[in-house]
């Protein structure tokens, strides 16, 4: 698998950038176009790299400088039908569906760590579906408010945050979770208040027994233990470009039913279930961001290490 780079290199740089990409074993299709980068101004320069190799490569553009005086692009091509792409990639260390490439971790963090509109909205309807759910009993709309969940992806980033110290990324992030649970959980209850005045719902609906519900509002040891795995299943999939609807919907399990649980009983106003709730979902958060980190760091530290001795214990090319 292959990466595409284009860069825009000023001209002071543009010497040590071409001798970079076209001496090394690691690059082909290297192109060079003179004085058409304009902002800044300079030259054009692409070239295709092996995935297992791109954060290396980006990694020493940096270190030249490129990445404060000019640009870097990375984009993934969908084929690469010619026989130095397949060279290039079986010398590469390591699967190309193993590799990190830690930019693209971080520049994926920051973007989940904003407050838009769509995310809030999001959040708020997942919730609401969780909390008819509850009143419902019913599993297959637990399913649905987990597939609508869009947080696991800020949980990631809190644990991004604080394993590259990027501590403003950090809080970003934290602030993103507490606000949009908050204001989701708000509405919700303000909806569930509405509801029981009108007779819809009743605090006896929210504190019956359900059998395939129950789970969301009673934390135990299997909570925090699910909860680590979801965390470190998030983050794999973050970092390997992997997050399909399925791991979000893994994911959101520990987060949205229990925030959806609390909404109601607060708008019901059914105290035995509020702090259950309450209890369920900070457990999850904080379980999951510990077992993010921890996942995070072993793939900092030996991810390479452990993708090349795959390949040859694995006999994978």
């Amino acid at each position: 698998m292959l990466v595409h780079l284009r860069l825009n290199v000023p001209t002071a740089l543009s010497d040590a950038v071409c001798d970079l990409v076209v001496n090394a074993e690691w690059a082909t299709n290297v192109t060079v176009q003179r004085g058409v980068s304009l902002v800044p101004e300079g030259d054009l320069i692409e070239c295709d790299v092996a995935k297992e190799l791109a954060g290396d490569v980006i990694t020493r553009l940096k270190d030249l400088g490129l990445g404060e005086s000019g640009g870097i692009l990375v984009s993934s091509p969908t084929a690469w039908p010619f026989a130095a792409a397949r060279r290039l990639v079986e010398r590469a260390p390591g699967d190309p569906d193993d590799a990190v490439i830690w930019d693209s971790v971080i520049d994926q963090a920051y973007a989940a760590s904003r407050p838009t509109v769509t995310y809030h909205v999001f959040l708020a309807l997942a919730t609401l579906l969780a909390a008819i759910a509850v009143i419902t009993d019913s599993a297959v709309l637990v399913i649905g408010a987990m597939v609508v969940g869009p947080e696991f992806v800020t949980v990631a980033a809190v644990a991004t945050g604080v394993l590259f110290s990027r501590w403003g990324l950090t809080l970003r992030a934290l602030r993103l979770l507490v606000l949009s649970f908050a204001v989701s959980i708000l509405f919700v209850a303000l909806l569930s208040f509405a509801a029981d005045l009108t007779g819809l719902v009743t605090s006896e609906m929210v504190s019956r027994p359900r059998p395939q519900t129950a789970f969301i509002w009673h934390p135990d040891r299997w909570s925090f233990i699910v909860a680590l795995i979801a965390g470190a299943a998030g983050v794999l999939a973050l970092s390997t470009d992997k997050a399909n609807a399925m791991v979000g919907v893994f994911i959101s399990v520990t987060t949205v039913p229990a925030a959806g649980n609390l909404a109601l009983a607060l708008g019901t106003w059914t105290p035995s279930e509020i702090s259950g709730s309450l209890a369920q979902l900070g457990l999850n958060l904080s379980g999951m961001i510990l077992s993010g980190v921890v996942v995070l760091t072993i793939q900092r530290l030996l991810w390479q290490r452990v993708t090349a001795a795959s390949e040859r214990l694995f006999f994978s090319r």
